[in-house]
């Protein structure tokens, strides 16, 4: 059977001393292990490790570049989080208009518009929960007001209560026969329903590592998003800075900076994501799948 003593903090301090990475009385090891776990912090400090197995720190490992590699990442996803709303809201917004205009306002719950129907059911059953969950008042007055009518509310009150996910999710079960589909596509410069629906997938797993303080500094990313070969909008124009290494981070980020570029043009994402990286010296770029130049292109002008 398992089993694990936990540690004191002392103790924690002492081993990483043991393994060879460097804490000075400056860095407040004790104040940072306080409030950040040993675990969660390893995370930053296990590419630092030579031995992987013993946990032995490489030559000049600090514990002050562990906190700022911590740091880095925290406001990077700060960052983040707020693009992913814009997008997010904007997606919401463009799906409630077309479908409803094209449809009527209660599209999301019609099986012939959908291509699988189970992934539907289960999206269903999540808004379900999502709407008998909410306490906003336009939910509560609607079904006090509408009670005989069984079916959800009209998608301008519903969709407001769920997920960027469960929204990825719906605009990527639409059939292609949906002309709202492609429409959605073209407003965002995306061209048609090929492309979008990879695109918000891995938007939508980016926003889930946001939301539940996860770390994306180094991370391997999951899914191929699929990359438009003759974007109509401002893109990379040298080929060896398009992003290959689709589980780097950096990807994605073009992918936020394009849809960005409409929902809110002149926006100042590059500049901070900029400055972001100028603020943290030690943090290589490169981890994160970011050419040196990366800045002079196009989509990031």
């Amino acid at each position: 059977m398992f089993k694990k003593d936990p540690t004191t903090i002392e103790e924690q301090i002492q081993k990483l001393k043991d393994r060879g990475l460097n804490i000075t009385p400056e860095d407040n090891a004790e104040h940072y292990l306080s409030h950040i776990s040993y675990y969660r912090l390893g995370e930053y400090w296990h590419s630092m490790q030579y031995d992987k197995e013993k946990h032995l720190f490489k030559e000049n490992s600090r514990f002050s570049d562990v906190i700022a590699l911590y740091s880095f990442d925290r406001e990077l996803r700060i960052l983040l989080f707020d693009v992913i709303e814009k997008i997010e809201i904007s997606l919401r917004t463009k799906l409630i208009y077309h479908l409803s205009h094209e449809v009527d306002p209660w599209w999301f719950q019609n099986f012939d518009l959908f291509t699988d129907s189970m992934a539907l059911v289960k999206t269903l059953s999540n808004l379900e929960e999502e709407l008998s969950r909410s306490k906003d008042p336009t939910i509560k007055n609607h079904r006090k007001k509408h009670k005989d009518d069984l079916r959800f509310p009209p998608a301008w009150k519903s969709l407001e209560q769920t997920s960027f996910g469960a929204l990825s999710k719906l605009y990527g079960n639409l059939k292609n026969t949906v002309n709202a589909k492609d429409k959605i596509a073209e407003e965002y410069g995306v061209v048609n329903h090929t492309f979008l629906p990879s695109w918000l997938q891995s938007i939508a797993q980016i926003r889930n590592y946001c939301a539940h303080h996860s770390r994306l500094w180094n991370r391997n990313l999951p899914g191929a998003p699929k990359l438009l070969p003759k974007p109509p909008n401002p893109w990379i124009l040298e080929k060896e800075n398009v992003p290959r290494q689709f589980n780097k981070l950096y990807v994605h980020l073009c992918l936020m900076k394009y849809l960005l570029n409409t929902v809110q043009p002149g926006n100042t994402f590059a500049s901070k994501l900029g400055a972001l990286i100028k603020k943290y010296p030690n943090v290589d770029p490169d981890a994160l799948g970011m050419k040196p130049d990366w800045q002079n292109e196009p989509l990031w002008k």
